[in-house]
This record gives C-alpha cells, structure tokens and sequence, in this order.
C-alpha cells in the first residue's frame, strides 16, 4: 500500500477521534522531538509529566522544561494551523520562542546582547560535524525566501502526495538555514507538523531510534543537492508509523477472544 494509500485508510478509520489518542499522539512527537536533542526522560515519563506535572527522579531538570516547552510550541502550532494561519519569518520565530522558553540562552555578539528566548535570529556563524550552515547575514532573506515558497504551494491546488512533500521539504530547508541559536531541529520538525495539520494530514513523528539515519538523511542531501533523499526518508519513516498506528487501532476494535482477566492475588 503507497502512502497516500495508507493517508485515506486512516481517515476512514477515523482514529483522531478516538478517545485520548490525539492527546497520546502529541505526547509522542514531544517525547521523541526532545529525545532526539538530548532530553532524558522516557514516553512514560514524558507522559506523566504533562499529564499531571510530576518531574521524574534523578533526571535534570533542564529536560523536564525542555519537554513541557515543546508542548506548547506544539499545541500552539496546531492551534494556528487549524485557523490557517500564512508561514512568515515572524511565525517561525515565534514556534522557535516557545521551543527554547525555559532553556534558551543569552549571547554577546558584535551586534549587541541577543536574547535567544525571543527567537532571535543568529547573529554567529555556526556548524555542526560536518554540517556548515548559511553565514548569519545570509539567515533572514532565506528564512523569508522559504516562507514565501511555502504559502505559494499551500495556496494552490496540490494533492496529497504534494502536501506531504512540502512539509518535508519545508522542514529540510528551515533545519539546513539553521536560523537559530538552539531549537532549530524541533523548530523545523513543528513547522512540519504545521503544514501537516493545515492540510489534515496525519502528523508525523521522527523516532529517536531512527536519529542516525535522520542525521544522515538531512547530511547525505545537502551532500548532493538532493531533496529526495530526505523525502524518502521521511516518507518511510511516516508510512511505518501510519502503519503501526493502523494496526494497533485495529486489533483495538477486534472483539476479544478468550477467558477474560481474571483478579490475581
């Protein structure tokens, strides 16, 4: 089954309507999202935390905020996705000022004391590995450039496989221009997550465990100027996902088998 296959198959399920399943959904974006920068705490964890506000034992506390941050960039994101609001710069600097609330940091620059908490573009050069990044003076025109890419083809007439592609490929574009001091990869994964929700689209979820071949994917496309190379990442990393979550919906709604539970003492 193609993707866009598996996209109406869940529709017709119709499992965002299922009790608690949007919320547990979002629960995992967040979970894996932070766990792929670092955080510590596991999906129960995660879970319990912004369900009832309990910080886990022995983990920092850098990831508890970390975690609850990116919560709120993510309901805020939805939130706007749902009233159609356009892609600017502004909008991305704002998903980004949630992202890192609680944990972002204060650089002395040439420029002046810049606050990254205000999702402030950088005013630094950077890189990461082998990844070098757009010189900072290069950061706001193309943040904008891509914005407006981005609301030119949500504002015309594009099919599904063609909306699942941009939201992919927004995604590369804002991680790869690197924008930020810190939060551009969870910054990049919600605008994503943005495009997804606008067109009503299943959203996605890039595993922790897939962290090394998502690295690789973004490295390997820079690498050959190649934007296919992360879309079929990411569009096999969505279809496994879709796939799993159909699954489990169905064995849910299979009516059981077998003696029952049993009270055990």
């Amino acid at each position: 089954m193609d993707i866009v296959e598996l996209i109406k198959k869940y529709r017709s399920l119709k499992i965002d309507e299922v009790i608690d399943h949007e919320k547990f959904n979002l629960i995992s974006i967040v979970h894996h999202s932070t766990s792929i920068e670092g955080s510590t705490l596991t999906e129960i964890e995660t879970q319990v935390l912004l369900n009832e506000g309990l910080t886990p034992k022995g983990k920092p506390i850098h990831d508890s905020l970390m975690v609850t941050d990116h919560f709120k960039a993510l309901q805020f994101t939805l939130k706007e996705a749902n009233s159609k609001k356009p892609v600017t710069p502004t909008f991305i600097q704002e998903i980004n000022a949630l992202v890192i609330h609680s944990t972002g940091a204060v650089y002395n620059t040439v420029f002046g004391t810049i606050d990254a908490r205000t999702g402030a573009f950088r005013k630094e050069d950077v890189s990461a590995g082998s990844s070098y990044f757009p010189n900072y003076d290069k950061v706001e025109s193309l943040t904008t450039a891509m914005a407006k890419k981005v609301n030119e083809l949500m504002n015309s007439a594009i099919d599904i496989d063609e909306q699942l592609n941009l939201s992919f490929d927004a995604h590369f574009n804002l991680v790869s221009i690197h924008p930020f001091y810190d939060g551009n990869g969870r910054t990049s994964r919600l605008l994503m997550n943005y495009i997804q929700r606008y067109f009503n689209l299943p959203l996605a979820i890039v595993f922790n465990e897939s962290k090394a071949e998502y690295i690789q994917a973004l490295i390997d496309a820079r690498a050959t100027d190649d934007i296919e190379v992360f879309r079929s990442f990411m569009r096999k990393e969505y279809a496994e996902y879709l796939q799993a979550d159909i699954q489990r919906f169905e064995e849910m709604t299979k009516p059981k088998k077998g003696k029952g539970f049993n009270l055990m003492f």
